[in-house]
């Protein structure tokens, strides 16, 4: 558990504050009340864009960031903004591409109001995902958080974006990134590789499969010419251009059609993608992944940090910091993520509430 407490030391030693934030009350619909983030300004070395007052989403110099946004995760997705934000080296460089469902109970008009009101400078845009462009593919999962069409919506990122976006990093919404965002764009994809992501090699990898997949000698023969390793498609680097020549949504398509006729995963939206690219994956450092921190898929128990240097924390699987924060029952590593939270119910309003999260963390690591 060293690996916390250096995680709560960086966080003292470099984070911005901000004392008596704002609140934004939720009477326009949207059903939540956030506090409006600090402004964070680019530096002297960063790049400037030839167009001041307006920033297009096509322009060279931006850093391009997918995320999907509905009202169920919006808590989670507005923390994972503002912890971006807050540790990049050029946060006006950064564009947010967000992606919302179709038939969430938030429109995209309130969506992108509670954005504009929460990071005013923010560069942003909010495209629709219909939902009947996958709800026949889908397949029933072990968790039924899992079959929410959205969660397959980076599938389709090739199509929604636009066409002069030819390189974006997507990042699931539980998840805040404690290190400059910069250096995970600069990950070079090499030999024509499509995605880059960490990988976890000493994975069992057959468990994210059926028997019903290893026992045909046809459909399992996908790795038979390559060494799969299991990936979390929650943070990837993914070049756009090589993605739309490939048609890789067609590709996974495919299997997801396979799927539906024969059974061979059980777990939502990952395995078609293994399917495609265990094997071909630009192996990036562990610590832009720091998954598995909500724990299984069934329990949700406690889970602790891999071992080595942390750059993102995420909570994949059932349990959520934000949830479990309000229950009064957290995980320790739920108090990292506490400080990005903007949501009004429970705002970081002096250093305080910071030592007490250190003081926490001394007592757990005893």
């Amino acid at each position: 558990m060293r690996s916390v407490f250096y995680v709560a030391v960086h966080f003292l030693l470099t984070a911005t504050f901000c004392v008596g934030i704002r609140t934004i009350g939720g009477g326009d619909g949207s059903g939540s009340g956030f506090s409006e983030a600090p402004e964070y300004r680019n530096g002297v070395e960063c790049p400037v864009s030839v167009n001041k007052e307006v920033v297009s989403s096509c322009d060279p110099d931006l850093i391009h960031v997918a995320m999907t946004l509905d009202s169920e995760y919006l808590r989670g997705s507005v923390a994972a903004v503002h912890s971006v934000l807050r540790h990049a080296s050029c946060p006006e460089n950064v564009f947010f591409h967000f992606i919302a469902a179709e038939f969430d109970p938030a429109s995209p008009r309130v969506l992108s109001k509670l954005v504009r009101s929460t990071f005013p400078s923010l560069n942003f845009k909010i495209y629709i995902f219909r939902e009947d462009t996958v709800i026949n593919l889908i397949s029933s999962s072990i968790r039924l958080a899992l079959e929410n069409p959205l969660n397959y919506a980076r599938n389709y990122l090739g199509d929604i974006l636009d066409l002069c976006v030819d390189r974006v990093i997507y990042l699931d919404s539980d998840l805040v990134v404690v290190d400059d965002i910069h250096k995970l764009w600069n990950t070079t994809l090499t030999n024509s590789r499509v995605i880059g992501a960490p990988e976890y090699c000493h994975a069992n990898f057959t468990k994210y499969f059926t028997d019903a997949f290893w026992s045909d000698p046809v459909i399992s023969r996908v790795f038979h010419s390559q060494k799969p390793c299991y990936f979390n498609t929650g943070v990837m680097v993914m070049d756009l251009v090589r993605w739309r020549q490939g048609n890789y949504r067609k590709r996974i398509e495919n299997w997801m059609e396979i799927q539906r006729k024969r059974r061979i995963y059980e777990l939502g939206s990952l395995p078609p993608f293994l399917l495609v690219f265990a094997g071909n994956v630009e192996a990036i450092d562990h610590r832009w992944n720091q998954h598995g921190l909500g724990g299984d898929n069934v329990r949700g128990s406690c889970r602790s940090l891999h071992p080595g240097p942390v750059s993102l924390l995420h909570w994949s699987g059932k349990g959520k910091p934000w949830v479990r924060l309000d229950a009064g029952n957290p995980c320790p590593l739920d108090l990292l993520w506490k400080p990005y939270d903007l949501y009004k119910g429970s705002l970081i309003k002096d250093q305080s509430s910071i030592s007490s999260i250190f003081l926490g963390f001394s007592s757990y690591l005893l």
